[in-house]
Order: structure tokens, then sequence, then C-alpha cells
């Protein structure tokens, strides 16, 4: 805690990722100095159907009401269509990384280059 800590002090920027799954819980927004959540994508791909599944989208749209509330900033993970794009985009989510915005490449650091907004 102490580490993550200094990293947010010094400006680094923290996310919790996969969040509704596994270890991410409501606790740990308590207790982490994390900047961003990341919807984990099992949820975001329900909303990539023209009958978008309501619990899903339910899910998201308060997941992304919550972090919003807490002052974070919400990506959401596996964007891999327009309609999946515009979804979120009407739910308020802030950014998204996936397929839609371009396929996965080698990694390479990228000066100023982060997940993609959500227009």
């Amino acid at each position: 805690m102490d580490a993550l800590a200094e990293l947010r002090a010094a400006g680094v920027r923290l996310a919790l990722d996969d969040f509704g799954t596994g270890y991410s819980s409501l606790a740990w927004l308590r207790r982490l100095p994390v900047h961003a959540l990341k919807i984990d994508g099992s949820f975001i791909d329900g909303l990539r159907h023209a009958d978008p599944d309501p619990v899903d989208r339910s899910i998201v749209a308060s997941l992304i009401q919550m972090a919003h509330a807490l002052g974070l900033e919400v990506t959401a993970e596996w964007v891999e269509t327009a309609v999946q794009a515009e979804r979120l985009a009407e739910l308020g989510c802030d950014l998204g990384q996936g397929r839609w915005f371009g396929d996965a490449g080698p990694a390479r650091f990228v000066p100023g280059l982060g997940p993609r907004t959500i227009e």
C-alpha cells in the first residue's frame, strides 16, 4: 500500500484492472490509491448484440456511476463492435480498449498514447 501511495504521489496513474472478477472488489476501492477502474470484458461482451443482455447493461451502468461518484475514470475492456462503443458512450464510460479501436500489436512505448476515448 505504501509503494502504491508513493507511485501515485509521483504522478503515476493507477488502475484497478478486471473489476468485477477475481480479487477486485468494492473493498479494494476503499483501500487502493487508484485513479481508474477497468470493467472486465465479460460484462462488456453482453452489450455487443442487437438486444443487449439487460443484466450486463445494468452492471456496467452501475459500475460506471459508482466509479464516477468516487472520482475514478472508467475504461471498458473487450470493446469489439461499434454497437458496444455506442452503448458505452451512452452510459458515460470514459475510455475503451479492444479490437474496435485496433488489433493488439507488439509492445512498444509511445509517449502520450493510452486507451482510446469513447465518443
